[in-house]
């Protein structure tokens, strides 16, 4: 074996680990974002849409308690057909200042961490990934205006 050379067995990569600051920072950012445009007295059921420069937002409030929120976000994607409207379903906790997304597109229920590879081929760090998208969508409103509410 050449000098400087070490051989190994192994060639497993180290598994994924979770930067929890990082997370919990992104996690703040979308709650800055979501309180920009948030009503706090708002009822369930109720639903508006935000009209940025590059698209809309349809926000639906399905939970409203004294400390969290439960929100679907969704962008109407009305031009390409074959693509599936982009949709969250994400929890506002009001007493942290955190917003984490629960759901996703066709994740039912997101994991800390996945390991890879994996059935659905999710990435080791799907749900930071999951809510770094919604910190993209939560932009489109970020400057935005009150289309409709209903």
């Amino acid at each position: 074996m050449e000098k400087g050379l070490t051989h190994s067995t192994s060639h497993q990569k180290p598994r994924y680990q979770p930067n929890v600051s990082d997370f919990l920072a992104l996690c703040g950012r979308n709650y800055g974002y979501m309180q920009k445009w948030l009503p706090l007295d708002i009822a369930v059921g109720q639903s508006w849409q935000l009209e940025g420069e590059v698209g809309v937002l349809v926000i639906r409030i399905l939970e409203n308690t004294k400390y969290t929120q439960l929100v679907e976000i969704s962008r109407p994607v009305q031009i390409l057909e074959f693509v599936n409207t982009p949709k969250v379903l994400v929890r506002i906790y009001h007493d942290a200042k955190l917003a984490e997304v629960l759901t996703g597109q066709q994740i039912y229920q997101l994991r800390p961490v996945y390991d890879y590879p994996n059935l659905r081929m999710y990435h080791s760090d799907e749900k930071y990934q999951v809510n770094a998208f919604l910190g993209e969508l939560l932009k489109i409103g970020s400057q935005q205006r009150l289309v409709c509410q209903s």
